[in-house]
């Protein structure tokens, strides 16, 4: 009975690890733009329903697309320093075990939206699910995939919106493409680590395609993320704790300016695990923002 709970456990613990679920940067990145818009789309006062929905929600594609991921990846990963310890590249969890846990996790995500009874937002959910499950394959073809990935983890934006209002307001969209600016700086910085093993495999990625410029791009997406957060804030009539969380993330991307410049792959990991920090700053200058005004 122990050796038959033991190994029930090590088959969890596999699991986790596929979803990722003991790195929970991946999540974080994916939540802090979803949560902007949610406290900017109710002025401060989210649901709570649509609140725990969308936390929840967070947490099952995140995990779900982490193990399309590795699918599309299974015969690119073992070849790869940072990805060949990888459930699916060691062969700990087969294939089969890998579509039923994804799909599984869908399903899970599926029904926390029907529980919204909010139709609308049901059809831009399976809009949702295209990108996340499509994302992988764009480094076969796509220069810089990491834009594809913006909009995917930026997708709860519109559909925070939806929730809570039924449309999707221009500031919407105006923030989703802040996020594909923040993600092309985050995942190139992520890239920046891999570079050497994606060009003997022959993934695409966005270090590859900027090239010896890879540094100075990231500054730029970094500029124009903040830039497109600000002017989102000036037409919220957002006050002075707003911009106070925005300067704060300004300085956190000068940090890794430091950290990247020398394209030490270690410093470069650093840097993309640092942007937590970054999304985190912007959410709590939000949020103080409302709470002193009242909403």
């Amino acid at each position: 009975m122990s050796s038959e709970f033991s190994r029930l456990c090590e088959r969890f613990f596999r699991y986790m690890r596929l979803m990722r679920l003991d790195r929970p940067i991946g999540i974080l990145l994916l939540l802090w733009p979803t949560l902007w818009a949610l406290w900017l789309s109710a002025h401060g006062w989210p649901d709570g329903r649509v609140l725990w929905v969308f936390l929840l929600g967070t947490v099952l594609m995140r995990s779900a697309g982490c193990v399309m991921n590795d699918l599309a990846d299974r015969d690119f990963d073992p070849y790869v320093a940072r990805t060949k310890n990888r459930p699916l590249a060691t062969g700990e969890v087969s294939t089969k075990e890998a579509c039923i846990l994804s799909l599984a996790l869908v399903f899970l995500a599926f029904c926390l939206v029907l529980a919204l009874r909010n139709w609308h937002l049901l059809g831009w959910s399976v809009i949702a699910l295209f990108l996340a499950a499509t994302y992988p394959l764009t480094k076969r073809f796509l220069a810089i995939p990491q834009a594809y990935l913006g909009i995917a983890f930026g997708f709860g934006i519109p559909m925070a919106f939806i929730a809570q209002h039924g449309a999707v307001p221009p500031i919407a969209w105006e923030l989703l493409l802040a996020n594909v600016f923040w993600a092309i700086a985050y995942d190139t910085e992520y890239a920046m680590v891999d570079r050497p093993d994606d060009l003997k495999i022959g993934i695409r990625t966005s270090a590859i395609t900027f090239g010896r410029f890879d540094v100075a791009a990231v500054m730029i997406c970094y500029a124009l993320t903040l830039g497109l957060i600000g002017w989102v804030g000036i037409q919220a009539e957002m006050g002075g704790a707003f911009y106070t969380g925005l300067a704060i993330a300004a300085a956190i991307a000068v940090y890794h300016f430091t950290l990247i410049r020398g394209r030490e792959p270690a410093k470069c990991f650093q840097a993309f695990m640092h942007n937590n920090w970054l999304g985190l700053s912007i959410f709590i200058g939000i949020v103080v923002d409302f709470s002193l005004s009242g909403g």
